[in-house]
């Protein structure tokens, strides 16, 4: 899908060709009944006559208007006109659109005013959610039908105001896109190593280069916690290393670390049977990983990243780990195994151990790890804990910005009592209490060498139910992260369409 930047007043792009026109409607706005602008002077009667209202999610139809062109065109309220109800009145409106109308292929969105910060990112993520459509594995399933969208904003906005958050928005919708692809895939489709060629398919794109290693490589770097986890499965475990280098060499890059847990039955602590299939989602921070360096690729900012992704599978096979093994991790800590289910903190240690090598200006690991954190904070908010305030702030503040939002939670050294061992230096689980904070606990015993943050995505990166199938989260919050690193972009910058 394509998106364009138009800087026009609302009779010129009621103008335009395209199949339908979805014009936004703010609290306090008032056109001239009498304007030679035709369709503000529509829109002025209809909002006298109160067949328009502007409160948030208010619609009004027209059918084939003399004052456009397109052949449908929806008046929409945004109330306050904020990024957040902008992005719902939007998701709105499609639906009305889309509902038993004929194939949508080209879509103007006008705001009829100067939109508010964030609000022009949050009409063009809206419209890519509602109309994405997975395809991969059906063997009748029609395309996504909607080709080209462009979003209009009044003369009175300058370009530069609207086009660095019109581009972010556009490769934001590319990464979380390329995210929800793997993330939805089955996991027959989607093995450890179609995750690696994934990753050496981003290293075709500027900027990006990408190492798959193997079980013998991942053998001489003795990460015994990954391997374990691994040996249960026939499908062999691949650590991917992603590069994205916009900066010197000098600059200290961030790491991003993704679980990639293709598939997780539980191990011989097997899940119950039900639902057990959206365990192909326990790969979803391995997906928002592929999609943020796909953004990346994009917008080419100056800046370096590095990608850290263990993926494998947890299965129950005659090999695999037991309840009371006892494992040596990369960083040489030995790990008692209570529970096979909590194989992503294992996986995750040994790629935080390896993050070091970096010297990172700050490491963030995302993972569906705990359904403690789905009982704590549902599918509005991932799970943040960080070891540093000023890195927690940050990923708060990018999260609220791109509208993908994370909640801190705490990480006091008491919480750490139940993850003792007698056997070994550390358990991989401590009671049910507070799970997500123990598995965080866990983590942070492998991240004294660089600030890190964890992102606890286990109610977010998927929904289930009629509406199963990947957020494409945490995507935007990582990359309006790494984009307020304080770089400027770098020659080669590619640019979205911009009409003026």
């Amino acid at each position: 899908m394509n998106f364009d930047l138009l800087i026009s007043d609302l009779n010129s792009t009621a103008r335009q060709g395209s199949d339908a026109l979805l014009v936004l409607l703010p609290d306090g706005h008032k056109p001239d009944s009498t304007a030679k602008d035709e369709l503000s002077a529509l829109v002025a009667q209809a909002l006298k006559a109160g067949d328009i209202q502007t409160q948030a999610g208010k619609l009004l139809a027209l059918y084939k208007p003399s004052q456009a062109k397109a052949s449908r065109v929806l008046l929409a309220g945004v109330g306050a006109g904020t990024p957040r109800v902008v992005r719902q009145a939007v998701a709105g409106a499609l639906g009305a659109l889309r509902s038993g109308a004929p194939a949508l292929k080209k879509l103007t969105i006008c705001f009829a005013v100067p939109p508010t910060p964030g609000s022009v990112r949050a009409a063009v993520l809206a419209v890519a959610d509602a109309s994405y459509v997975y395809t991969t594995t059906k063997s009748k399933a029609e395309a996504r039908g909607l080709a080209r969208v462009t979003i209009s904003v009044p003369k009175s906005v300058t370009k530069d105001k609207v086009q660095d958050e019109f581009e972010r928005a556009a490769a934001t919708v590319v990464g979380v896109e390329l995210a929800k692809e793997w993330a939805n895939r089955p996991a027959n489709h989607a093995t450890p190593s179609d995750l690696g060629r994934a990753a050496q398919a981003l290293a075709k794109l500027p900027r990006i280069t990408c190492q798959v290693l193997g079980p013998k490589e991942v053998a001489k770097l003795k990460m015994g916690a990954f391997m374990a986890v691994a040996q249960g499965s026939e499908e062999p475990l691949r650590f991917i290393v992603l590069h994205y280098k916009g900066a010197a060499t000098s600059q200290a890059p961030t790491v991003l670390v993704g679980k990639g847990i293709t598939f997780d039955t539980g191990g011989i602590s097997i899940k119950p049977a039900g639902e057990m299939d959206e365990m192909k989602f326990d790969m979803g921070g391995a997906a928002s990983v592929l999609g943020t360096f796909r953004a990346l690729a994009e917008l080419q900012p100056a800046i370096n990243v590095v990608g850290l992704i263990p993926s494998c599978e947890n299965m129950p096979d005659g090999r695999a780990i037991k309840p009371g093994d006892v494992v040596t991790s990369m960083s040489g800590q030995t790990i008692e195994i209570l529970n096979t289910d909590a194989e992503g903190r294992l996986i995750l240690c040994d790629a935080l151990s390896y993050a070091e090598r970096f010297k990172p200006a700050a490491v963030v690991d995302m993972a569906t790890l705990t359904g403690a954190c789905v009982i704590a904070l549902g599918a509005v908010r991932s799970g943040l804990f960080s070891t540093s305030d000023d890195l927690a702030q940050r990923l708060l503040a990018a999260g609220e910005a791109a509208q993908d939002l994370a909640w801190r939670m705490p990480l006091d050294d008491e919480y750490a009592e139940g993850l003792k061992s007698n056997f070994a230096d550390v358990a991989n689980i401590a009671g049910r209490a507070a799970g997500a904070v123990t598995a965080a606990k866990f983590l942070q015993r492998f991240t004294d060498k660089f600030p890190w943050a964890h992102l606890d995505i286990a109610g977010t990166a998927w929904k289930g139910g009629a509406a199963k199938g990947a957020t494409g989260r945490p995507v935007g919050l990582l990359l309006e992260f790494l984009l307020g690193q304080g770089a400027s972009p770098v020659k080669g910058r590619k640019t979205s369409s911009v009409k003026g």
